[in-house]
């Protein structure tokens, strides 16, 4: 794979992370919220209830974000952003279909990564 792509495929995926990451706990951006009559803005509403899942998830994808962008253990934080990533995915899948765009960009973008490391993986299965 061109070295070139993953580049611009690792630093795109870092900057989404830590400016969607941060506008979890600083609200820079203007996030329309579910309707709270929806299945979607039920769950995200029950999510922001508990007060600790934004900021904590917020903080997890600013810290793999910059992990990304700075070049430091890229393989680790592309596991950590795994979970994350399929969540994003599953709840615009059956929850919020108008976000699936960038669901599928986030998704697509760990797998190339996660692919191009796939030599720093294989220990974790043999």
């Amino acid at each position: 794979m061109n070295s070139m792509f993953t580049k611009i495929v690792r630093i795109l995926l870092g900057l989404m992370l830590v400016v969607f990451g941060a506008n979890k706990f600083l609200h820079f951006i203007p996030m329309d919220a579910p309707d709270l009559n929806t299945p979607a803005g039920q769950f995200m509403n029950s999510l922001g209830a508990t007060g600790y899942i934004f900021p904590v998830v917020g903080v997890l994808e600013v810290i793999i974000g910059a992990m990304l962008l700075f070049k430091k253990w890229i393989a680790f934080a592309l596991i950590l952003l795994a979970p994350i990533s399929i969540n994003i995915l599953l709840f615009h899948l059956f929850l919020d279909i108008p976000g699936l765009s960038i669901a599928l960009v986030i998704v697509v973008f760990n797998s190339i990564l996660i692919f191009k490391h796939w030599q720093q993986y294989k220990p974790l299965f043999y």
